[in-house]
């Protein structure tokens, strides 16, 4: 899916954000994800498309259900995404107008002419747009019915699949709303000061001098009262700081690296928890990460900071593959930031709850399993590992330490966070992280 735009100097016309966010839509739906399918929407039209498809991420379970109300059968995926995308940009109540990022206030009239505008000039949709234009003044004269018809249904209630809410319900039943209801907003743009290049006090001053409002979080964080592009916030370039959840700058933290430990940062891309051990301590360290695409990303990180040169090696291997990396030496720590259903970042990866299945969860744990005994075996006596998900479900947590405990009766459970939720919901913006979990263990001597 490419779409340009015309006037690359001009605010775009809602119908040709409305036509690029269907199409990425569409995309989502045929299982891409979201950051994939945003990359090819070119020029001046790429902030209003991506603000807008984040909107209809987050209200997509709503949108289908009374989108399926009107339409027992859509002539085609892009019709269908034109129509929730439309939707999506209508669900506010009564005739109150839609404000989003970057973009002009637009009246429902207004998004219900200009989304029929979009249909009428894309050959494939232009014959169904009396079709479009019905279903939308439908949904403004019937809203309170049409709402009425799926309010018991999961998906349009919380936003999320209903095997995914399911699976909340079980595992948190005093919390799952919350953390559905969090899961759904947009998250913080949280900073960590690199300790190399910049004090926090350092930071916050050049911030305050912007004017822009912000403060202290942990250790080394910096939260925003409102996120920014990055690239225009002091210290971008200096390589002062760069962008990690409160949540996820615990890791290297816990991890706790010294002066001379020999280190082995698996699945390290995008490198925010490499740049972290290294900002910590002078240390030797190996990251290794099974896309050799998205290591050159931790290369490039690295380099902005300041943290590049031969205390640290990258490698594009299969951390469970031991033959095609590991040189038999012992590592002092390990951190194993393994592959999850990523279910606890949902809120800055709003497309993850509609690309994932049930049947994922298995999967991964099963992969997860296979990495960390394979890890295991090069941490050495004395030494530790570390075990990091993206995710709130038990499966990927709780019951994966547990399990590996009962797989190895050299290793020792340290103290550590175990499962972090994202239930802040009315929380400052310094109070708020995302969803992960940790375990830390030692290895007997």
């Amino acid at each position: 899916m490419s779409t340009r735009s015309d006037s690359p100097n001009l605010a775009p016309p809602l119908s040709s954000v409305l036509l690029a966010s269907a199409g990425v839509v569409e995309d989502v739906l045929d299982g891409r994800s979201l950051t994939e399918a945003l990359a090819e929407v070119d020029g001046a039209l790429r902030p209003a498309t991506q603000a807008v498809s984040f909107h209809a991420m987050r209200y997509l379970g709503w949108a289908d259900a009374v989108g399926r109300e009107m339409v027992q059968r859509y002539p085609s995926v892009l019709f269908e995404s034109l129509l929730l995308v439309s939707l999506t940009l209508l669900k506010e109540e009564g005739d109150a107008a839609v404000a989003l990022p970057g973009m002009p206030v637009y009246a429902p009239h207004t998004v219900v002419d200009q989304a029929v505008t979009a249909a009428a000039g894309s050959r494939a949709l232009a014959s169904y747009k009396g079709m479009l234009n019905a279903c939308l003044r439908r949904f403004l004269r019937e809203r309170a019915a049409l709402e009425a018809a799926v309010a018991d249904s999961p998906e349009a209630q919380f936003n999320h699949p209903g095997w995914w809410v399911k699976q909340l319900t079980v595992a948190y039943p005093k919390q799952w709303r919350e953390i559905l209801a969090a899961s759904n907003l947009p998250a913080p743009l949280t900073l960590r000061v690199n300790r190399r290049r910049a004090t926090r006090e350092q930071v916050l001053a050049a911030f305050e001098e912007a004017g822009l409002a912000a403060e202290a979080v942990g250790q080394s964080g910096v939260v925003l009262a409102t996120p920014k592009p990055v690239t225009q916030l002091p210290g971008f370039a200096e390589g002062w700081w760069s962008v990690q959840d409160a949540g996820a700058q615990l890791a290297a933290e816990l991890l706790a690296p010294a002066d001379g430990m020999r280190v082995l940062d698996a699945c390290a891309a995008p490198g925010g928890k490499t740049a972290h051990l290294l900002e910590l301590a002078d240390i030797d360290l190996l990251a290794l990460d099974a896309d050799a695409d998205r290591l050159g990303r931790v290369e490039q990180n690295l380099e902005r900071l300041g943290l590049g040169g031969g205390h640290v090696r990258l490698k594009a291997a299969d951390a469970a593959d031991l033959d095609a990396w590991w040189d038999g030496k012992p590592f002092d720590a390990v951190l194993a930031d393994v592959p999850c259903t990523a279910s606890g970042i949902v809120r800055r990866h709003p497309d993850i709850r509609w690309l994932r299945r049930e049947n994922d969860l298995r999967r991964t744990a099963s992969l997860q399993t296979r990495i960390l005994d394979a890890l295991w075996s090069t941490v050495a006596p004395g030494g530790r590992l570390l075990y990091v998900t993206c995710s709130v479900f038990p499966i990927e947590g709780t019951r994966q330490a547990l399990e590996f405990l009962q797989r190895h009766s050299d290793a020792t459970r340290l103290d550590a966070p175990g499962q972090l939720l994202p239930v802040a919901v009315d929380a400052t913006p310094a109070a708020q992280h995302d969803g992960f979990f940790y375990a830390l263990f030692a290895k007997q001597s």
